[in-house]
């Protein structure tokens, strides 16, 4: 059958104006922002109900014919871009925008995919409560695409990945089944916790429309301050200080590097320098509390006095006011996108032991230089759980496809450092189709062979996201 006439027959099942076939339409839907990829598709479907992704994959599953499930399209690693073949159908979930249900007593809230973070967010403030996935693209991001690829964020070091708040999903299954699994419970110990599943499969066993979601209480008191150091030994030290004071109430920690402060000072509209003089390394500090009662500022205050005492803190600005907070965190969430202003520039979305950090970062820093001379390594993320994103940007003045050429030969001195430091090549950003040759590198065999026996059990036909993972 023509493209044509399944167009034709999707045009019944959801509606002609959600199925895009015009290359104006479908091209918002076919570039990740990293420019990586270019995809090429007959169609992009906008189901707008669960029971209408159903009906699309029980006709595609029917007529073998290949999807790749779209959110909001910010994923990094290419797993939601349509091959060059042109044989992929995009699903997006953009149109599945309702929140369902909240629940202030529970704390829970039930979510269909397509909601943007920053309006998940926004729910649960008007419940006086927090959603606490934080990313820098929570403009635009779809929670069901945080959950398909397990995103991480800065505030797992208090609340943990993606896949810790999550208590239940809705999926439609490659072959057009409804899994209702959208239990709020905290305590389900009925058998296999097949949710586990889905979550970070990146699309690959099942499309999920839906989810039951944690809340947490909203923070009383917040407190941010923003630490100049000389070099990561000292970043290590002052978050183990931290750690041992604030405990759980160390909501973020965050290591920058002088070079990516300057460019989000030169490219990110309204940043400035939060200190007045130059440091190597930076460190974004917050800590919160859900009571009134309890001085975080005066917490915050004890461990940095703490760490200049010790020698490892040189200078450091405290947020006077929640915008100066906003404005701390502006600097830490545009230093991805800042980057694409100097060049090109070479991604690695790494994590290992946390006290291996200082370590990890002289070596692979040392090694990019000598491979690339005078390449310009800016590495930050999430030093409280050993998530590096080690970009490396070109030589000022280089070729950027000359550059972006030695791509993979970058990519394999740092995750050799990577492993010996016994760490990981995707700390939070997936696999997809960038990193699917790797991961056969860094998996043993009867682990790759576990996870084709579990898209075969789910996807035996393997239409749903295929080239994906495995």
């Amino acid at each position: 059958m023509e493209p044509t006439a399944h167009a034709e027959r999707f045009a019944d099942l959801i509606g002609k104006a959600n199925v895009l076939t015009s290359p104006e339409d479908k091209a918002p839907y076919l570039t990740e922002w990293r420019d990586l990829y270019q995809g090429v598709t007959p169609m992009v479907l906008r189901p707008g109900t669960t029971e209408e992704v159903s009906a699309v994959m029980t006709y595609a599953y029917e007529n073998d014919l290949k999807v790749v499930p779209q959110g909001g399209n910010t994923g990094l690693v290419g797993g939601q871009i349509p091959q060059e073949s042109g044989d992929e159908i995009v699903l997006s979930l953009g149109r599945l925008n309702r929140i369902r249900t909240v629940d202030p007593a529970g704390f829970t809230l039930v979510a269909e995919a397509g909601v943007i973070l920053d309006a998940l967010h926004d729910a649960a403030e008007k419940a006086d409560r927090l959603f606490p996935l934080s990313l820098g693209s929570q403009g635009s991001c779809q929670i069901g695409g945080n959950i398909s690829s397990n995103a991480g964020g800065t505030a797992v070091l208090a609340y943990g990945n993606t896949r810790d708040l999550v208590l239940g999903l809705e999926v439609v299954l490659p072959s057009g089944e409804i899994w209702n699994g959208l239990r709020t419970l905290r305590k389900d110990n009925t058998g296999y916790d097949l949710k586990q599943l889905f979550i970070g499969a990146e699309g690959t066993l099942g499309i999920i429309t839906a989810a039951a979601l944690k809340l947490f209480p909203r923070p009383k008191k917040l407190e941010a301050a923003f630490v100049g150091l000389r070099d990561p030994q000292s970043v290590l030290r002052l978050f183990t200080l931290a750690k041992a004071q604030a405990g759980s109430l160390l909501t973020g920690f965050e290591i920058l590097p002088r070079i990516g402060v300057e460019f989000c000072v030169r490219h990110l509209e309204g940043a400035r320098d939060p200190l007045e003089c130059e440091h190597a390394w930076y460190v974004l500090m917050e800590l919160s509390s859900g009571s009134d009662a309890f001085n975080v500022r005066d917490l915050l205050e004890s461990i940095l006095s703490e760490g200049f005492e010790e020698g490892v803190v040189e200078d450091a600005a405290f947020a006077q006011n929640l915008s100066q907070v906003e404005d701390f965190w502006r600097i830490r969430h545009g230093m991805s996108e800042v980057q694409k202003q100097e060049g090109g520039s070479i991604k690695h979305d790494v994590s290992v032991p946390v006290a291996l950090i200082p370590d990890f970062l002289d070596k692979a820093m040392a090694a990019v230089s000598a491979l690339v001379p005078n390449c310009r390594p800016v590495p930050f993320g999430h030093i409280g759980d050993g998530n590096i994103h080690f970009n490396v940007s070109q030589p000022i003045g280089a070729d950027k496809a000359e550059y972006l050429a030695g791509w993979d030969e970058m990519n394999a001195v740092v995750h050799g450092i990577v492993d010996d430091f016994g760490g990981s090549i995707s700390a939070e950003h997936g696999i997809g189709r960038l990193k699917r040759d790797l991961l056969q590198e860094v998996k043993s065999d009867l682990e790759m062979d576990l996870m084709r026996r579990v898209k075969a059990a789910f996807d035996p036909k393997g239409l749903l996201n295929p080239g994906r993972i495995v």
